[in-house]
């Protein structure tokens, strides 16, 4: 039988190990408290045979206040020993906790496309949250009360060998149906915990899009995929536990039959004279109290399943790679120049991966990208290849889906190209620290994530080394002073869940000023003013034109008059380039693509103040 501390006792002993004095004192209490349990029934035993043989009053008088200190002594010790194992528990889990989060955000964009983010929170919370549980109550509840079953055997063995073999044997039987039950019922209760993540992680997402849902009448479809989830969810649960409830309910007949045996045979051994009365209580009061950790250890047999469960997701989460592998050779490396950075993509072909993650695994589970020729989505880049140098502007057109935020996404390495080369200030993207990578890439989108914190926080992501006055300087660089005083309180205006409190627009201009704060060398802007009302937009006109100013910038554009401050387009069509040159030239060629996308648009003809 395969407990989940043994089989799992790496992962336990790394984040129990740095507690061991916490770990040594539960062992000490636990130790005391064992000693307490099996003395009171000795006491008990003393004072029946002194009263029967009319012992003294004082003598009796002593040993009740020595059992009533023993008894009290023994609940202090046990508080304190959970007071003390609960603290480790969770110190110990919430390292886990924390390791378990980290992993999770440096995986690469195409796990967390794959994993909603309700799923994750319960990987993350909810299954360390059920290990909290285990690492406590293993040496308060199943070890220690492991260890207090042998000290009652070894001593009803010493009072009577008979009594000590049956109560033995009976135990043996009621442990040993816990633990075939535990084996059987562990594959259960991962199947609960799965569901439940997935019924988490279905909530998370549509209280989300709660407005949309709302405004669309589909409030009937959540709440019968909600029931799908329940139904799906309750008979797991019901398995589980009804397999538990049979086990507790022949455990306890066990044990009724076990107190009657102990009776029968410390009458006949009292008939024969070869015991006293307060022996026949004696062994009456160990056998109660071999049902007691026999019972806890029973209660704790859920536990033990689900944290087994919980171990193996764990275990199996921090098992998988990104596909975003970091060469060790890279740390070596100086990193990025300085200053605007040259972009170069070297016939660079990409598919997305599928929902189920089309991972390979290899030699403890390195996930590797599986082989272009094995993946079965369309190619979302083909072939591509352009050179833009350090400080230009290249506009980059195309139809939804035509690959223009793909090509973004390679650029900051949320994803590798399947095949070809992406260089980035004439470095390979791959040879460089994705951490240095990303500082020196700026990047603006639609849609900007907010937190619920102060303007100040949202805007240098909390680096409270970042001073106020660097903040101050920014804004007034980009010409966003106004902006920042229309605040009701500045920097310490504090935003609701999800960034409430502020416009769309003003969203967006706070994502410009956390680029500028970064400095970065290359500006990636996918279609960052889409959201912007009119006055807003013209506000954000003169902070764009200083955010790229001296830097190479990447314009996705969704609308063509965004590409008014673009040196070069390049137009793409199911992901590869039809198109690619100086933004006037192009405008300037009636057969060329943008100047018929220019005209379908009614846009101004070429020369005049669009395209200027």
């Amino acid at each position: 039988m395969n407990l989940p501390l043994r089989r799992n006792w790496r992962l336990l002993s790394h984040y129990l190990w740095p507690r061991w004095p916490q770990v040594l004192l539960m062992g000490l209490l636990l130790g005391i408290a064992i000693t307490l349990q099996l003395a009171g029934p000795q006491i008990q035993r003393a004072f029946i045979d002194t009263a029967l043989a009319g012992g003294e009053t004082d003598t009796l008088v002593g040993a009740a206040l020595l059992f009533i200190a023993v008894a009290v002594a023994a609940q202090l010790v046990g508080v304190l020993d959970g007071y003390v194992a609960e603290s480790t528990g969770w110190a110990a889990t919430n390292a886990l906790r924390a390791d378990v989060a980290l992993h999770c955000l440096r995986l690469d964009a195409s796990f967390h496309h794959a994993h909603t983010p309700g799923e994750l929170i319960e990987r993350i919370d909810g299954d360390v949250t059920v290990l909290a549980t285990f690492f406590s109550r293993l040496v308060v509840h199943v070890l220690g009360n492991a260890l207090l079953l042998v000290g009652v055997l070894v001593l009803l063995t010493r009072e009577s060998w008979l009594v000590g073999a049956a109560a033995g044997g009976f135990a043996l039987v009621v442990l040993l149906a816990m633990l075939r039950l535990y084996a059987r019922a562990q594959p259960i209760w991962a199947a609960v915990q799965q569901a439940q993540a997935l019924f988490y992680g279905f909530i998370a997402e549509h209280l989300t899009g709660a407005e949309d849902l709302r405004a669309n009448g589909a409030v009937p479809y959540v709440e019968r995929r909600f029931d799908e989830h329940v139904r799906a969810w309750l008979p797991l649960t019901l398995r589980a536990v009804m397999a538990e409830q049979v086990v507790w309910m022949v455990a306890l007949s066990l044990f009724a039959a076990a107190e009657a045996v102990a009776l029968g045979l410390g009458y006949s051994l009292l008939r024969g004279g070869v015991i006293s009365a307060g022996t026949v209580f004696l062994l009456y009061r160990y056998v109660v109290l071999l049902s007691r950790p026999v019972g806890q250890i029973q209660a704790q047999i859920q536990n033990l399943q689900q944290a087994g469960a919980a171990i193996g997701r764990i275990e199996q989460l921090l098992a998988t790679r990104s596909r975003i592998e970091q060469h060790p050779a890279t740390r070596l490396r100086t990193g990025l120049p300085t200053g605007a950075l040259s972009v170069e993509l070297n016939r660079v072909t990409f598919a997305y991966p599928q929902p189920d993650g089309g991972r390979q695994t290899k030699g403890g589970g390195v996930a590797l990208p599986a082989p272009l020729s094995h993946l079965s989505s369309p190619l979302a880049l083909d072939g591509v290849s352009l050179h833009l140098n350090p400080g230009r502007t290249l506009g980059v057109l195309g139809r939804t889906g035509s690959g223009k935020s793909t090509l973004a996404r390679l650029l900051v390495r949320a994803y590798d190209a399947t095949a070809g080369s992406v260089r980035v200030g004439g470095t390979d993207v791959r040879d460089v620290a994705i951490t240095d990578l990303r500082e020196r890439i700026g990047v603006v989108t639609q849609e900007v994530q907010l937190f619920q914190a102060s303007v100040r926080d949202n805007l240098t992501l909390f680096d409270h080394a970042v001073p106020d006055a660097r903040l101050l300087d920014a804004i007034d660089t980009l010409g966003l002073t106004a902006w920042l005083q229309a605040l009701p309180g500045g920097l310490n205006t504090q935003l609701g869940p999800s960034g409430s409190g502020l416009s769309g627009g003003q969203a967006q201009l706070l994502a410009f000023v956390r680029v500028f704060l970064k400095d970065p060398g290359l500006v990636i802007l996918d279609e960052a003013s889409s959201r912007l009302d009119p006055l807003t937009e013209r506000l954000i006109e003169g902070a764009v034109d200083r955010l790229l100013h001296g830097r190479t910038a990447v314009v996705i554009a969704h609308r063509l008059a965004t590409l008014r401050r673009a040196e070069y387009v390049l137009v793409l069509e199911s992901g590869r380039i039809v198109e690619h040159g100086p933004r006037a030239a192009l405008a300037a060629d009636p057969t060329s693509r943008l100047a018929a996308l220019l005209h379908a648009g009614n846009q101004p003809a070429p020369g005049t103040e669009l395209l200027s």
